[in-house]
Protein backbone atom coordinates (compact mmCIF):
# COMPACT_ATOMS: atom_id res chain seq x y z
CA UNK A 1 0.00 0.00 0.00
CA UNK A 2 2.85 2.51 0.83
CA UNK A 3 4.61 1.67 -2.49
CA UNK A 4 0.62 2.36 -4.26
CA UNK A 5 0.47 5.80 -2.62
CA UNK A 6 4.46 6.53 -3.31
CA UNK A 7 3.13 5.50 -7.21
CA UNK A 8 0.72 7.86 -7.32
CA UNK A 9 2.33 10.65 -5.24
CA UNK A 10 4.71 10.67 -8.05
CA UNK A 11 2.62 10.88 -10.84
CA UNK A 12 0.30 13.30 -9.15
CA UNK A 13 3.69 15.66 -8.48
CA UNK A 14 4.52 15.23 -11.93
CA UNK A 15 1.64 15.98 -13.80
CA UNK A 16 0.55 19.31 -11.42
CA UNK A 17 4.46 20.25 -12.77
CA UNK A 18 3.55 19.81 -16.23
CA UNK A 19 0.24 21.67 -16.06
CA UNK A 20 1.40 24.32 -14.74
CA UNK A 21 4.06 24.52 -17.39
CA UNK A 22 1.61 24.59 -19.92
CA UNK A 23 -0.35 27.11 -18.10
CA UNK A 24 2.22 29.39 -17.65
CA UNK A 25 3.12 29.12 -21.32
CA UNK A 26 -0.27 29.05 -22.53
CA UNK A 27 -0.96 32.63 -20.61
CA UNK A 28 2.31 34.08 -22.15
CA UNK A 29 1.06 33.50 -25.89
CA UNK A 30 -0.20 35.98 -27.53
CA UNK A 31 0.15 34.69 -31.10
CA UNK A 32 -2.46 35.18 -33.70
CA UNK A 33 -3.86 31.52 -33.03
CA UNK A 34 -4.23 28.02 -35.22
CA UNK A 35 -3.97 29.86 -38.40
CA UNK A 36 -0.70 32.01 -37.69
CA UNK A 37 1.18 28.98 -36.35
CA UNK A 38 0.41 26.79 -39.28
CA UNK A 39 1.78 29.82 -41.17
CA UNK A 40 4.22 29.99 -39.12
CA UNK A 41 5.04 26.00 -39.25
CA UNK A 42 4.99 26.02 -43.31
CA UNK A 43 7.81 28.77 -43.64
CA UNK A 44 9.90 26.70 -40.88
CA UNK A 45 9.18 23.81 -43.06
CA UNK A 46 8.91 24.33 -46.65
CA UNK A 47 9.83 28.28 -47.18
CA UNK A 48 7.40 29.44 -50.07
CA UNK A 49 7.99 26.38 -52.02
CA UNK A 50 5.01 24.28 -53.41
CA UNK A 51 4.06 20.75 -52.41
CA UNK A 52 5.48 19.23 -55.93
CA UNK A 53 8.68 20.74 -55.62
CA UNK A 54 9.12 19.53 -52.17
CA UNK A 55 7.98 15.87 -53.03
CA UNK A 56 10.15 15.76 -56.24
CA UNK A 57 13.06 17.04 -53.86
CA UNK A 58 12.05 14.36 -51.32
CA UNK A 59 12.37 11.50 -53.93
CA UNK A 60 15.64 12.27 -55.44
CA UNK A 61 17.28 12.35 -51.94
CA UNK A 62 15.56 8.82 -51.51
CA UNK A 63 17.18 7.85 -54.79
CA UNK A 64 20.45 9.07 -53.86
CA UNK A 65 20.42 7.04 -50.79
CA UNK A 66 19.24 3.75 -52.65
CA UNK A 67 22.38 4.42 -55.15
CA UNK A 68 24.40 4.72 -52.40
CA UNK A 69 23.30 1.59 -50.74
CA UNK A 70 23.75 -0.23 -54.30
CA UNK A 71 27.79 0.44 -54.29
CA UNK A 72 27.73 -0.58 -50.55
CA UNK A 73 26.45 -3.84 -51.63
CA UNK A 74 28.74 -4.53 -54.69
CA UNK A 75 31.52 -3.61 -52.14
CA UNK A 76 30.51 -6.70 -49.68
CA UNK A 77 29.54 -8.83 -53.41
CA UNK A 78 33.33 -8.16 -53.79
CA UNK A 79 34.31 -8.93 -50.74
CA UNK A 80 32.30 -11.80 -50.60
CA UNK A 81 34.20 -13.02 -54.34
CA UNK A 82 37.48 -12.11 -52.65
CA UNK A 83 36.62 -14.57 -49.39
CA UNK A 84 35.00 -17.36 -50.78
CA UNK A 85 38.69 -19.23 -50.94
CA UNK A 86 38.22 -21.29 -54.59
CA UNK A 87 34.61 -22.01 -54.08
CA UNK A 88 32.70 -21.40 -57.86
CA UNK A 89 29.20 -21.71 -55.62
CA UNK A 90 30.35 -18.72 -53.35
CA UNK A 91 31.61 -16.49 -56.30
CA UNK A 92 28.72 -17.39 -58.57
CA UNK A 93 26.14 -15.66 -55.89
CA UNK A 94 28.67 -12.23 -55.55
CA UNK A 95 28.56 -11.87 -59.16
CA UNK A 96 24.64 -12.41 -59.44
CA UNK A 97 24.56 -10.20 -56.63
CA UNK A 98 27.00 -7.31 -58.59
CA UNK A 99 24.90 -8.15 -61.72
CA UNK A 100 21.72 -7.62 -59.82
CA UNK A 101 23.07 -4.80 -57.99
CA UNK A 102 24.03 -2.85 -61.59
CA UNK A 103 20.42 -3.13 -62.61
CA UNK A 104 19.50 -1.81 -60.00
CA UNK A 105 22.13 1.26 -60.31
CA UNK A 106 20.30 1.23 -63.91
CA UNK A 107 16.81 1.73 -62.83
CA UNK A 108 17.72 3.90 -59.89
CA UNK A 109 19.59 6.39 -62.44
CA UNK A 110 16.29 6.16 -64.97
CA UNK A 111 13.83 7.13 -62.46
CA UNK A 112 16.39 10.08 -61.20
CA UNK A 113 16.13 11.01 -64.86
CA UNK A 114 12.19 10.74 -64.81
CA UNK A 115 12.17 12.57 -61.57
CA UNK A 116 13.84 15.42 -63.88
CA UNK A 117 11.68 15.52 -66.80
CA UNK A 118 8.80 16.06 -64.34
CA UNK A 119 9.80 18.12 -62.10
CA UNK A 120 10.85 20.36 -65.33
CA UNK A 121 7.81 19.86 -66.56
Amino acid sequence: MKHLFTHVSRVSAALTVALGTTITYAAEYGGGGLTAGAADAGAIVGGTTDIHTTVTDIIIKVLEYMALAALAVIVLAGILMVISGGDDEKKERAKRMILFVVIGLIIILLAQGIVEIVRNL
